[in-house]
């Protein structure tokens, strides 16, 4: 463990890491960055005056709304994740296809104004009851929220709009949440919540070898509460499902400051590997942003599909794939960030014509405590990751 941790240490001090402007690409693609309050008030205003113009000319109004569809994303090697090509559309005002959407967008703009003036943060949910009626659904309102950031070309943290807290972390960490001291050993088996504002947390200290990120949050209370922390020295952190913004924020200002390695424990099925690939080469819909939320070079520790047969993991507990897990795997091996590895792609292949999956808790058929006493010991002290 102590090499992983010189090598990732030797990785994050050597060369500064490329960005999008230190590649020649032939493709243009846009990326947002972090705007103070002032700069994105100063946005809003220049776009809201511009469209006065347009109306005052006779041409009526529009958005130019970078498109986030599926085709427009671009794998880049080079930084090892997804990018947003730069491309847009017109989203017309008196267009009955996109006035909805359009009212929506300047709806969410007038708020966001609010924001700046005031200095306050919200939560989406927050933003969704400012207008029940108009947006109907959270969903409408937070899809609108990320096309907003692309257009005045912020992070959506810039924006003061937040998540409500999901992400929690427990172990070898201490560091500073808006001018409090935090110690993470001393946070009981439910850990620290991961503040939605990223931007006050700092001071981050630790003697930890890596960090373990898990993605299951019964697999997270088994090791926190066995202070498996304390065993091998780390930092344990979850997201509980799907990674939502801060965590994936939370778990890149940990590698960059603290230059630990990750080593990821997720389920043997191909969501696992999705959840892992979000972290670390960027979801498509915010591959605007990826720069800001992706932790690159993430080890894929367990479960993998290898590891059913060379644990001798019960048949009765492993669950057979459905047409759709399949199909999923599929695209997976399809995917340049899995044919980059090819580890993952001989893990995947295993997976898909095996057509059996397995859940992180499989492996409590041999004890609850398997995961923390045999499992993860085993895996750690012959430095078995991808």
């Amino acid at each position: 463990m102590k090499n992983l941790k010189s090598s990732a240490a030797a990785s994050s001090s050597a060369a500064k890491p490329l960005s999008l402007s230190d590649l020649n690409l032939s493709t243009a693609c846009r990326e947002v960055t972090d705007l103070p309050l002032t700069s994105v008030q100063s946005e809003i205003e220049s776009l809201v005056l511009s469209l006065a113009h347009s109306i005052l000319s006779g041409n009526g109004f529009s958005f130019p709304v970078p498109s986030r569809a599926a085709a427009n994303q671009l794998y880049v090697p080079e930084l090892d994740r997804i990018v947003l090509k730069d491309k847009s559309s017109a989203r017309h005002f008196a267009n009955v296809s996109t006035v909805r959407k359009a009212t929506i967008t300047t709806r969410i703009l007038q708020l966001i104004h609010q924001l700046c003036l005031k200095n306050i943060h919200v939560t989406k949910r927050d933003l969704f009851y400012t207008d029940v009626k108009l947006f109907q659904d959270q969903t409408q309102s937070d899809t609108i929220l990320d096309d907003v950031s692309c257009i005045l070309g912020c992070t959506r943290s810039s924006l003061n709009v937040v998540a409500a807290e999901k992400g929690v972390v427990v172990g070898r960490l201490i560091f500073s949440d808006n001018g409090d001291m935090i110690d993470c050993t001393k946070m009981g088996m439910g850990g620290k919540a991961i503040p939605p504002n990223i931007d006050r947390v700092g001071d981050m200290q630790s003697d930890a070898l890596f960090i373990l990120l898990v993605e299951k949050d019964a697999a997270y209370m088994r090791l926190a509460e066995d202070r498996f922390y304390n065993r091998f020295p780390c930092i344990i952190v979850t997201a509980k499902g799907q990674p939502d913004v801060a965590t994936r924020l939370f778990l890149r200002k940990m590698k960059t400051e603290l230059k630990l390695p990750v080593l990821a424990l997720v389920d043997s099925d191909p969501y696992g590997l999705k959840i892992l690939s979000v972290y670390g080469c960027g979801s498509k819909n915010m591959s605007y942003d990826s720069a800001n939320l992706t932790t690159p070079d993430i080890k894929w520790l367990g479960i993998r599909p290898s590891d059913l047969d060379k644990y001798k993991i019960p048949e009765q507990c492993r669950l057979p794939m459905t047409e759709q897990d399949i199909k999923t795997g599929r695209d997976l091996l399809e995917e340049d960030f899995v044919k980059k590895n090819p580890g993952w792609v001989e893990e995947l292949n295993i997976m898909v014509k095996s057509k059996q999956k397995a859940e992180i808790q499989a492996l409590s058929s041999f004890g609850f405590q398997y995961l923390s006493e045999v499992y993860l010991p085993l895996k750690l002290q012959q430095q078995d990751w991808l």
